[in-house]
């Protein structure tokens, strides 16, 4: 059976390239990087090489990457790590001090923030406009003289919108908190890795995840960018690794064939970018056109190359994507990390849209195995089952709803 696979924003595969790369560090050179025989300092070798690559195309110091097992663990470093550490100098009541994230963020940025929360933290979740983005002027208007740490998305890994980092980051650093500080900015760049820069001088942030599993790398590592100046309190503690910021040892054919993936989508982007723009485009305007009462969700230029987010009305998402799988297409609903929820996504609420309309999104995001005959193949099928399911569907909701968003 045919096989088109659309939900690279959920992972990718491990490119060929990729994959040559970490090969030897599972078998001829598999030492612990910490050892002094020669395995061992083959190992440190390949890792701190691996880092080499990787903080060039982040801009900074060596001292200033951080691995970790996964983009989820990155966003918590960050958060806890330096929530816990601005607590712990100022000597503050965790009531005495803010911290800001918005209601479009991934669940490895929300749920820590609630966590805090609990903690009686004092929390701000800005809301977003219509296409999922969060606006300079939210933020201006959320920062309180107490606000010690802001945490925003560079882009939506559910409907693709792109957020303006570099003037959010520079907000925070406009002028000092009550404690002397500037505010601390973290973003999460684990979907805009693969099509965006991560040039981190450029970005302004003072901290930023990564990961691997989207761009065409290994699961199970990440990386947190987090500048010499930032202050953090290490979350995993044991064996001292990573400057005794993340404990564990390393995992080295993993930070080998992250490295090999950044490295490739960085050097690709521009000519994949236009290719998939391209495919994106194609697939947008053909579903806008051959379904009636459908729309899309997410920024209609400031969006990811890849990512396809639509509603459609009075059709349930789940029976869409078990008709897909029957010939061969694999689309989501949103993120992989939610799928098991059947409650509708919490970044469509965000945008303004009710309950009732949100269980009929469908996220298709393209990657470097799709073609042209993909798109033309879902073209060809979508409406008619669209058709089929809404013949069925009890639901008949009012466009209104969806065109009437502020």
């Amino acid at each position: 059976m045919k096989k088109i696979y659309l939900d690279h924003a959920a992972t990718t595969y491990v490119d060929k390239k990729v994959l040559d790369a970490m090969m030897p560090y599972f078998h001829e050179k598999a030492g612990n990087p910490n050892s002094i025989y020669t395995s061992g300092r083959q190992a440190k070798d390949a890792v701190e090489k691996s880092r080499a690559t990787i903080t060039e195309i982040l801009n900074c110091g060596f001292d200033e990457l951080i691995f970790t097992g996964s983009g989820t663990e990155s966003d918590n470093l960050a958060i806890f790590g330096t929530v816990y550490k601005i607590q712990k100098i100022l000597g503050k009541e965790p009531q005495d001090l803010h911290i800001i994230t918005s209601s479009v963020e991934h669940h490895a940025v929300l749920e820590p923030f609630l966590k805090l929360k609990k903690e009686k933290f004092d929390v701000t979740i800005l809301p977003a406009d219509k296409y999922g983005q969060i606006t300079e002027e939210a933020l201006r208007a959320a920062i309180k003289p107490n606000t010690i740490f802001v945490s925003i998305m560079y882009a939506n890994n559910e409907i693709g919108t792109i957020n303006p980092i570099k003037e959010l980051s520079k907000i925070c650093h406009e002028q000092k908190n009550e404690f002397n500080e500037s505010i601390i900015f973290h973003t999460d760049a684990c979907q805009a890795a693969g099509t965006l820069s991560v040039d981190t001088q450029k970005l302004g942030v003072d901290l930023m995840t990564i990961n691997a599993g989207k761009i065409y790398g290994p699961k199970g590592i990440g990386a947190l960018f987090k500048k010499k100046t930032v202050r953090l309190e290490p979350q995993i503690i044991g064996g001292g690794q990573e400057n005794n910021m993340r404990s564990g040892t390393e995992n080295v054919p993993a930070i080998v064939g992250f490295a090999e993936a950044l490295k490739l989508a960085q050097n690709n982007k521009d000519k994949e970018n236009a290719r998939l723009i391209k495919l994106r485009d194609k697939l947008i305007d053909g579903v806008l056109t051959k379904i009636p009462r459908s729309f899309l969700n997410g920024h209609p230029q400031e969006r990811l190359p890849n990512n396809a987010n639509f509603l459609i009305l009075d059709i349930e998402g789940e029976a869409l994507l078990l008709y897909l799988d029957e010939l061969g297409i694999e689309v989501s609903t949103g993120s992989a990390c939610n799928s098991r929820s059947l409650e509708p996504s919490h970044v469509l609420l965000a945008t303004g849209l009710p309950k009732t309309a949100v269980h009929g999104s469908v996220r298709m995001t393209l990657g470097h195995c799709n073609t042209e005959k993909d798109v033309d193949y879902v073209l060809e099928h979508l409406p008619k089952i669209v058709e089929n399911l809404r013949s069925i569907s009890p639901v008949r909701i009012d466009e209104k709803v969806v065109i009437k968003r502020k």
